[in-house]
């Protein structure tokens, strides 16, 4: 899961970046709104948490760009403002959660999970290929009987292939949705990942399970 912080409070940021980290989430950090509209219009995001103060652009005009190019990716709107025509407002721009601080980070990934079970992008705790099978909750997996030792990365790649089973995810998507902004999109960070999660989940490291499909990505299927 890849996650967008639009804060200018670089403490703040930090803290939200580490717990996000925890829960196995890629973030990216931007420090003002200008920054954090361009970064949230062009790239994929899984959820966006945005300040409503910020430098150059407020957090309601970052929340109206990026609806008005048609993107749904989930929004949670902080703010010191508690009032509720300063609510309404901003969910009237397209928030879709609103948080006033402070919080606790608890709290936030409460409300962030809400958003993440909502249809359009729900998705089981359990994935499973074989007799492979992730609890996306626990952040753990099993193959049989056995339980796997994955890194953090690896656990990542796996779960965005076993949510998208059956079907061709390109290399370009896999880094977007697992590696932040700073990934060489040139090097073979992806291939290197991809060969050690072969060999913890196939037989002797074969194609069992995750498939090169040549000029396109990865596949995982049974």
């Amino acid at each position: 899961m890849r996650a967008l912080v639009i804060e200018d409070e670089d403490g703040i940021a930090q803290l939200l970046k580490a717990g996000l980290e925890s829960e196995y989430f890629v973030v990216d950090i931007a420090e003002d709104g200008e920054k954090g509209s361009f970064m949230a219009r062009t790239n994929e995001y899984d959820i966006i948490i945005l300040d409503n103060m910020l430098p150059k652009k407020n957090g309601a005009l970052v929340c109206e760009e990026v609806r008005s190019t048609g993107k749904s990716t989930p929004i949670i709107m902080l703010s010191v403002q508690s009032e509720m025509h300063t609510k309404v407002e901003l969910l009237n721009k397209g928030a879709d959660d609103y948080l006033t601080k402070p919080f606790s980070f608890e709290e936030l990934m409460a409300r962030v999970r809400a958003l993440l079970r909502r249809p359009v992008t729900f998705s089981p705790e359990i994935l499973e290929v074989g007799d492979v099978v992730m609890d996306t909750k626990k952040h753990t997996i099993h193959k049989g009987k056995d339980e796997l030792r994955l890194t953090k990365k690896e656990f990542m790649l796996l779960e965005l292939l076993l949510k998208r089973k059956g079907a061709a995810v390109s290399r370009g998507t896999i880094i977007e949705h697992v590696w932040d902004m700073n990934v060489d999109p040139f090097s073979n960070t992806v291939e290197s990942h991809i060969l050690n999660i072969r060999k913890k989940i196939s037989p002797k490291g074969t194609e069992a399970y995750i498939q090169t499909i040549p000029g396109i990505g990865y596949k995982i299927d049974a």
